[in-house]
């Protein structure tokens, strides 16, 4: 009986410490609400789906070291005493209110997403910026081990193109800025050089060039000024080489996204 107590105990130890710590950092003059939904598999962070993250705040907790498909974003401006996932906040809104479903809780367009795959069976660990459903919050991804850093460090909102532009705040000011796709600037979504589907379903029939403001997201100002070239802009944006990151998974990464990453304030994470 001590022997079997004793091997059930050093899996559980070994299990704990195979989870990796995230750190989540709202480094915005403003409060947001941070969201994580888990896209495939059962293994999901040990903290909540969503929360309340005043100015300049961070949680820490732990994720499983098989998470898939995982993808973490922000929502701006929001009252959960509206029960509607597409009113309640002015963007990333999900079904289930303050803490997201784990069933179909995903963020309403536009939204800024940290997604994860970590790495098992010597595969490494994928991480990017997606700014495929549009963007709503700067955003960077950093590291413990040296890894490279995934970043949409600059608010794409003021500058960005009429067709594109929205949704507002209360104010006025632009809080988003939505993809081509989700714009909808082909009218038919399902056959969308934008959205890379039907006859554009493929890398080859859906280059970066067919994509309209691809070159909005990635660069500015008549190509000479970066915007967000470390970030994944588009559904087959790999070819670019600064969109999709790896890690050894082997290394045991522990993950920080920051939001408004270029704030002046800090903390010691």
């Amino acid at each position: 009986m001590n022997y079997l107590f004793a091997a059930i105990s050093l899996a559980l130890t070994a299990r704990v410490a195979a989870d990796r710590t995230f750190v989540v950092y709202n480094g915005c003059p403003f409060t947001i609400w941070p969201a994580i939904f888990t896209g495939s598999g059962t293994s999901m962070p040990d903290y909540a789906t969503g929360w309340e993250a005043a100015a300049y705040t961070h949680v820490t907790f732990s994720v499983p070291d098989d998470w898939t498909a995982g993808r973490i974003w922000g929502r701006r401006d929001c009252d959960f005493s509206d029960t509607n996932p597409a009113t309640q906040c002015a963007d990333g809104g999900c079904n289930g209110g303050l803490e997201c479903d784990t069933d179909g809780g995903t963020g309403i367009p536009p939204a800024t997403l940290a997604e994860f795959t970590l790495g098992q069976n010597g595969d490494p660990d994928y991480f990017d910026v997606s700014l495929v459903d549009g963007y709503n919050l700067p955003m960077s991804i950093t590291n413990n081990v040296g890894c490279g850093i995934a970043d949409c460090p600059v608010d794409l909102g003021p500058d960005c193109p009429a067709a594109l532009i929205g949704p507002y705040d209360s104010s006025g000011f632009p809080v988003g800025c939505k993809s081509a796709c989700e714009a909808n600037l082909d009218g038919d979504p399902t056959n969308s050089p934008n959205c890379c589907t039907g006859d554009y379903d493929t890398a080859a029939t859906c280059p970066s060039s067919g994509v309209e403001y691809y070159s909005y997201f990635m660069v500015y100002d008549n190509f000479t000024e970066s915007n967000c070239p470390n970030s994944y802009c588009y559904a087959y944006d790999e070819s670019s080489g600064t969109a999709l990151w790896t890690c050894d998974s082997s290394q045991a990464a522990d993950y920080t996204i920051t939001f408004c990453p270029d704030s002046e304030e800090d903390i010691a994470l």
